[in-house]
């Protein structure tokens, strides 16, 4: 008996045949996508992870048992082809297969959740209620090659840079930054929150001597928000640096910002044409405006906004409109800013945190930290955090911590940049917001 593992086995994906190829005998598995029956020829086409490729199939060259075979094919059916390639210029890569056999892998239900043609249109909660099926069209399936590169050469980049990896714990005590945006949930006898933020570990880790560190996980955030551009599970890549400055690690940021940029233009051109995007690769370094400086543009295109308060939405699309592309916004006020951001020394008003924004959009957050341990403790009871919940942490800064800097970038969000997607619910596998739980 044939195991059903030799008989899905194939020789070529479909990218891989060509019209070099003509008059050779090969095998390919994958989805039936769609079938046009013409009476005397029937054209299947045929996808699999790496595009499409048509299986042709005339009456007058197959036996009438194959030939039936071919017609009784449903759409996203499983099949595995053995087939001669013969060229053709109206199929997909110049090729099309003459089927000498067909195997029916796994046979598909129908009707179908949703229309992976794309001739019909399927709402954002169709889509994400049959994920792994809207995962078959390929322009969805683009964002997720993108977004593996990203997250591919912004480990390299960390490595090539000698930082450490770290994974830090998702289950916490007490808040990261304060405030009250936590899920908390029962931690055997205790009441334990879901993690904000790597941010205190990252400082922590600076007294180990490990110097460098970075990590690519999940952050949870109980905001309310129901946008385009908020989630309440989202990826963060985070960098902590010793005897760096703010202004060092933004130099980081944006050169990891470049190489991920040239990366993604180099290894995924099939997918960026998919998606029928084209990148956005800056050319000089990214230009800085302050938070004065942001005041009074907002303002000047009758947006409000008064010194002291965050930006809102009217101010980040006049900043959008107004800087385009990727630029920082730094010397934010101290007082909006969490307690562990250290104050320009020669204005302490003023802080060392900055924004990467990109156009109407803020990607990362980050500043210089403070590392001293009587600066923190004041600054904790100046934001009405009481510092004994922080005892673990502030224990870190009592026996030599360095000065040290660091930010927090959004991989879903910078993965909506690089794709051009609009919501960022289609940079995620499986989003979670206000509504959405399952799948």
């Amino acid at each position: 008996m044939t195991n059903i593992f030799d008989k899905c086995k194939r020789t070529h994906y479909s990218d891989q045949v060509n019209p070099e190829m003509a008059g050779e005998t090969i095998k390919v598995t994958g989805w039936v996508h769609e079938i046009r029956d013409l009476g005397g020829i029937v054209f299947v086409l045929i996808r699999d992870k790496n595009g499409l490729i048509q299986l042709t199939a005339p009456s007058k060259k197959i036996s009438e048992e194959l030939m039936a075979d071919v017609r009784a094919a449903r759409k996203e059916t499983i099949i595995t082809v053995t087939a001669t390639v013969q060229e053709s210029n109206k199929a997909p890569n110049g090729v099309e297969l003459i089927p000498s056999n067909i195997d029916v892998i796994n046979v598909s239900q129908l009707p179908l959740p949703l229309d992976t043609t794309e001739k019909v249109d399927a709402e954002m909660d169709t889509r994400l209620d049959s994920r792994f099926m809207d995962l078959r069209k390929h322009d969805v399936n683009a964002i997720f090659k993108i977004k593996s590169q990203i997250l591919h050469t912004t480990r390299n980049y960390f490595y090539d840079k000698d930082f450490t990896e770290i994974t830090t714990p998702k289950l916490v005590a007490s808040a990261t930054e304060g405030g009250t945006e936590l899920f908390p949930i029962t931690y055997f006898e205790k009441e334990a929150f879901l993690g904000q933020s790597p941010q205190l570990y990252k400082q922590m880790m600076m007294a180990t001597g490990l110097d460098n560190v970075f990590e690519i996980g999940q952050i949870f955030r109980a905001e309310e928000h129901d946008t385009l551009r908020h989630l309440n599970e989202a990826i963060s890549i985070d960098a902590e640096m010793s005897f760096n400055s703010h202004e060092d690690v933004m130099n980081l940021l944006e050169d990891l910002i470049k190489n991920v940029l040239k990366d993604v233009e180099d290894k995924c051109t099939v997918q960026l044409e998919d998606l029928g995007h084209e990148l956005d690769i800056p050319t000089g370094a990214f230009p800085k405006v302050t938070y004065e400086e942001v005041i009074d543009i907002v303002n000047s295109h009758d947006a409000e906004m008064e010194y002291g308060e965050d930006l809102n939405r009217a101010a980040e699309k006049v900043l959008g409109e107004t800087m385009g592309s990727y630029y920082f916004i730094t010397d934010w006020p101290t007082k909006i800013k969490p307690f562990y951001v250290m104050p320009k020394e020669d204005d302490p008003e003023k802080s060392t945190a900055f924004d990467l924004m990109y156009r109407d959009l803020e990607l990362s957050s980050g500043s210089q930290r403070i590392h001293d341990y009587d600066l923190l403790y004041k600054q904790l009871e100046a934001k009405d955090l009481n510092p004994a919940s922080f005892e673990k942490y502030l224990q870190a800064f009592k026996y030599g911590m360095p000065p040290h800097s660091g930010w927090g970038m959004g991989a879903d969000r910078l993965t909506m940049v690089i794709t051009g997607a609009k919501n960022i619910r289609e940079t995620v596998l499986f989003p979670r917001d206000r509504r959405r739980l399952t799948p």
